[in-house]
């Protein structure tokens, strides 16, 4: 009888780890299509350019001179942009500006949403390795619960120490129809809280209550 609740428990792992791996492959996937579609095609038309140009270096006007500048400088920030996503340069440093960094995307791609973060001056050292799973999660769960159908009213986002323990907390608000519409995708957050529960050694659990979502990861 015993090996029927862990079967089940296996069972649930196994779908949450699915679930993961999908999600962070459906990331890559994006990334690489626009690297295809942006980067290395303008890498492509500058090196086409440059041959050009070599075969008549008087045609090098300034204005041109401008514009393989401009290109070289988006081209720069573009790669700074793709680096930070994948791995942020300020997670080895301060784990509350990765943090900020991560948002600063949401931000600006929801101007209608009140955001509310709170982040300390100072903080322990992280190690990368769970700060980014837990950064991705975050990511994960700004992504499930913000969408066009799914519009909250406002987010909270703290971080702080609770005694020893590190603790990352997001409180959600909806509408009343949002929070009706949102309540068909808590399996979903099933699945990130234990895949996260299992790739790291963070604890996480949310509850909902009236029209608001409380997630927290602790550590």
């Amino acid at each position: 009888m015993t090996i029927i609740p862990f079967l089940t428990s296996y069972y649930r792992v196994q779908k949450a780890l699915q679930w993961w791996s999908y999600r962070q492959s459906s990331r890559f996937i994006i990334e690489a299509e626009n690297i295809r579609d942006s980067l290395l095609q303008e890498t492509f038309t500058m090196r086409r350019n440059l041959d050009l140009l070599s075969m008549n270096p008087w045609e090098l006007s300034s204005e041109k001179i401008k514009q393989y500048l401009d290109k070289v400088d988006h081209l720069h920030h573009s790669l700074v942009d793709i680096s930070d996503r994948l791995f942020p340069e300020s997670l080895q440093d301060s784990f509350p500006l990765a943090i900020e960094g991560l948002l600063k995307s949401w931000l600006v791609a929801n101007p209608h949403l009140y955001f509310h973060i709170d982040m300390p001056v100072y903080w322990r050292h992280e190690p990368a390795e769970s700060g980014l799973i837990i950064l991705n999660s975050l990511e994960e769960l700004l992504t499930i619960t913000i969408s066009d159908i799914l519009k909250p009213n406002s987010i909270y986002i703290s971080l702080k120490q609770k005694q020893e323990l590190g603790q990352l907390s997001v409180k959600i608000n909806y509408s009343e129809v949002g929070a009706i519409l949102f309540h068909s995708s808590l399996s979903t957050l099933d699945y990130l809280c234990q895949s996260c529960q299992f790739l790291t050694s963070v604890k996480c659990f949310y509850h909902t209550q009236s029209y608001r979502v409380y997630w927290y990861f602790y550590w």
